[in-house]
């Protein structure tokens, strides 16, 4: 059976919350950046509006922006994400580290990552 975007949506959030537990546990602490791209701001998907790619999970709701601090330090390069973002892969999630997004957590959907 093949799951329907709803149900992907409902999975890929308790992705998200294991993958902010797993980040803890290594001694970041996370704030969020963008989770949901509204196409009233942002166009639907493959049109491009504002910021971001014009095929973006964002749009989807499948896929969201984390920012990493470790002892007061901002972590924002893709290399300080890997780490995570590794990990994130090996639960059958997408690291936008392999296209210079290193913050960008997803889960792919028809292609769109």
């Amino acid at each position: 059976m093949t799951e329907t975007l709803s149900q992907k949506q409902s999975r890929f959030t308790l992705m998200v919350a294991k993958l902010i537990e797993h980040a803890y546990s290594l001694g970041y602490t996370i704030t969020l950046g963008d989770a949901y791209r509204d196409p009233r701001l942002h166009g639907a998907l493959g049109v491009r509006m504002g910021y971001g790619n014009a095929k973006s999970c964002h749009k989807l709701r499948l896929a969201i922006d984390l920012n990493l601090d470790k002892n007061g330090k901002f972590w924002q390069t893709s290399e300080a994400h890997k780490p995570l973002g590794e990990w994130w892969e090996s639960q059958g999630g997408t690291w936008g580290g392999r296209f210079n997004d290193g913050n960008h957590y997803s889960l792919e959907h028809n292609g769109v990552k």
